[in-house]
């Protein structure tokens, strides 16, 4: 594989190997590695003739070797069926994904490193949910606990403590973001990739935080793991260079720079199961810490206003209040939409909903009064908070349909000017090709 100009005048991978349908296309980054490029590729090579029952392509990434890998990849490429070879100038494991994974013809692309660490048992594991469309991305984990992983304490240490920021900064679920054996569905990658900047090692960490973010299934598969004893990777200078990257990826998302919402619709997500909600019991959850808090705030402001303004002009003025604060935080922290676009909108429909609330509200004291014209505060309070419970139930239903999250069909952009469909269920309806 060369490097020709594109129109914005720099170089983008073009495949000179012969291509037909593969339905996985295996990449392993390589920079500088010579002496075990060889034994590595063929045992992979047996492997995959042997175990996997698709058509698959190894692809080696060479980026920028200074050493004979290129020669070395090249005469494997010729001895060995389906292997292929791409060169990139640029020094980068992120870099070189984006390349192979953007010029691949098939339908699940994946990678794992040139000292085939992870035990290749996991491999028809973490590509199987892929390619009947269960799944959109497949990540080795050697966190899991039945996982068996053999290495060092500081290379335990770091990884472990790695995976908890990530927890504790970016909120990710995922247990093990830096295994190298991952694979991704083609037309996944192909929306996700234009939204990842870091062409490192944080690339892969980035692409799944945005992944989980737009709602996208996160297959782990535990992995058996031998450490490589001849690892060049610095470790002090990648955690710093991870930890950047977390910074900015928090940022992004803590603004809404990131399109989420224009990924999700590209992608077409929608619930897997007929009738079930996607996110239902997380936004229930989200949804039901909001409601305390508002209930609590609620019933402090009709508490204070009552004696100034009376039984309906206190509940008015507290419920107003409270249901823009609502709005805005159910709008951020229950169902994920960020940034300003649609915020004026959506509180809009959010006071269209308080309306609603009013009314059930002001007719309960309007009945209770009529029905005890002495009864106190504490009682009020009572049966506007049973009211409120009653106008909520309509307000989940009510703001799921605000913030979007019922579009059944989205267009997917597969290449050309009107070539547009409904998102598959499969990459394989296709026939392979992406």
């Amino acid at each position: 594989m060369a490097n020709s100009p594109t129109a914005g005048g720099q170089s983008r991978p073009v495949r000179f190997s012969a291509q037909r349908p593969y339905v996985l296309d295996i990449v392993i980054p390589v920079y500088n590695e010579e002496r075990k490029l060889a034994g590595s590729i063929r045992r992979l090579h047996r492997f995959l003739a042997a175990e996997v029952p698709y058509a698959a392509r190894i692809t080696l990434a060479d980026n920028a070797s200074t050493d004979g890998t290129l020669a070395v990849a090249r005469q494997l490429a010729c001895e060995l069926a389906d292997v292929d070879v791409i060169h990139l100038d640029a020094k980068g494991r992120g870099g070189a994904l984006r390349a192979a994974w953007a010029s691949s013809t098939a339908a699940v692309v994946a990678y794992m490193d040139v000292d085939l660490s992870t035990d290749l048992a996991a491999l028809m594991p973490l590509v199987a949910p892929l390619v009947s469309g269960h799944s959109d991305i497949a990540i080795g984990s050697r966190l899991s606990a039945s996982s068996r992983v053999v290495r060092g304490p500081k290379r335990e240490f770091v990884s472990r403590s790695y995976n908890l920021i990530l927890r504790g900064t970016l909120g990710t679920r995922f247990s093990d973001a830096q295994c190298g054996f991952k694979a991704i569905r083609a037309d996944v990658a192909r929306q996700l990739l234009p939204l990842v900047e870091d062409s490192g090692w944080f690339f892969d960490t980035e692409l799944l935080v945005i992944a989980e973010r737009a709602g996208l299934r996160i297959h782990e598969v535990p992995v058996d793991w031998i450490d490589d004893p001849d690892s060049r990777v610095d470790v002090v200078r990648t955690a710093v260079e991870d930890l950047k990257g977390c910074w900015r990826v928090g940022r992004a998302l803590a603004t809404g720079a990131l399109p989420l919402r224009e990924l999700q619709t590209a992608l077409g997500r929608e619930p897997l199961v007929p009738g079930v909600p996607k996110g239902m019991v997380g936004q229930l959850v989200r949804f039901g810490i909001v409601g305390i808090a508002s209930t609590l705030a609620y019933a402090l402001l009709y508490l204070v206003l009552h004696p100034a303004m009376g039984a309906q002009a206190a509940n008015l003025v507290a419920l107003l209040l409270t249901a823009v604060a609502n709005t805005a935080a159910n709008r951020a922290f229950t169902f994920g939409v960020r940034g300003r676009d649609g915020a004026g909108r959506h509180q809009l429909h959010g006071l269209l909903v308080f309306m609603f609330g009013l009314a059930i509200t002001s007719g309960s004291l309007f009945v209770l009064h009529r029905f005890d014209p002495t009864i106190g505060k504490v009682a009020e309070l009572s049966v506007l908070v049973v009211a409120n419970l009653v106008a909520t139930v309509v307000r989940f239903v009510a703001l799921r349909r605000v913030f979007g999250v019922h579009r059944r069909w989205a267009a997917v952009w597969l290449g050309g000017p009107q070539r547009w469909m409904k998102p598959s269920s499969s990459p394989l309806d296709h026939g392979g090709e992406s």
